[in-house]
């Protein structure tokens, strides 16, 4: 029986971590933010490993840190180690837990179009189990344990769930007082701090002489639908999103449906990792 070799020792993970982390994302700092430690424990981290290695993995300068050429070294090589440990890790969690699945999506995302098809997916898949973490950009999915992500893209990556369409919507009280697009200009034009060029970009493809709208801006989408059906304004509406809304008559279209091409609503997933149940939800989600 052949003998195994000895694995050489190793340093601590958690600097191995902290300085691939700090390579990748250019900071201690940004680092800090991914792992949820602060700044002073990934320059710890990283200076304990380069105690251990006996050379120096990073220049730090005034204006953030560079990598040696013995950083850049190391940093090529345990970046792809990184990303298929985690490939293995996402792989034993899946195949431990075949019917959880673990989503991530924008907030908007998970509470307009999301939440309102889970019903649909629970009644079609029996005993699944579905979590769900909000964040504002898609996370890495090589490293965190989501197996698919739900987040717009101005092109379609992954599969494409749906593609939006913008226009501005408003109660049925509030449409009838709006016959032209300068009568915006006295009512408060409601958006969302992540899109805040829609208004601008719908005005400009609806009418020649497009008017500087003003008016309350939201940083969570969710509030401004509600703010909307609550007779606050016109809001700049992402029809992925105001779904229900239409559908209950709380919304209509102001100035006609006269819709611009959004953005495409997509899920990322890891290309090689095979999970069944993950692909069943989305197909049902595209339904």
């Amino acid at each position: 029986m052949p003998v195994e070799p000895v694995r050489p020792k190793l340093p601590p993970l958690n600097a191995l971590r902290a300085f691939e982390a700090a390579a990748r994302l250019g900071g201690f700092t940004a680092a800090a933010t991914e792992l949820c430690v602060t700044p002073a424990a990934v320059a710890q981290q990283v200076k304990a490993l380069e105690a251990w290695v006996g050379a120096k993995l990073f220049k730090r300068r005034a204006q953030g840190i560079e990598l040696t050429t013995e950083g850049w070294r190391s940093f090529d090589e345990l970046q792809p180690a990184f990303d298929q440990l985690g490939r293995a890790v996402l792989a034993m969690r899946s195949a431990a837990r075949p019917k959880r699945l673990h989503l991530a999506a924008l907030p908007s995302v998970a509470q307009l179009w999301l939440s309102p098809r889970l019903p649909h997916i629970r009644a079609r898949l029996q005993d699944v189990d579905i979590s769900i973490t909000v964040m504002e950009q898609p996370p890495n999915l090589e490293r965190e344990p989501y197996d698919a992500a739900l987040f717009f893209y101005d092109r379609p990556v992954g599969r494409v769930l749906a593609q939006d369409r913008i226009f501005p919507v408003a109660t049925p009280e509030i449409a009838k007082t709006i016959f032209r697009a300068s009568d915006l200009l006295s009512v408060n034009c409601l958006g969302d701090s992540t899109w805040d060029r829609d208004w601008d970009k719908w005005l400009r493809a609806n009418t020649s002489d497009p008017p500087q709208v003003r008016g309350s801006v939201f940083s969570l989408y969710s509030l401004a639908v509600t703010e909307a059906i609550n007779g606050a304004g016109v809001l700049i509406g992402h029809a992925c999103l105001i779904a229900e809304p239409l559908a209950r008559g709380d919304l209509v279209p102001v100035l006609g449906e006269r819709a611009q091409p959004g953005l495409y609503l997509c899920a990322t997933t890891q290309d090689a990792a095979q999970n069944p149940l993950r692909d069943e939800v989305l197909r049902l989600l595209q339904d």
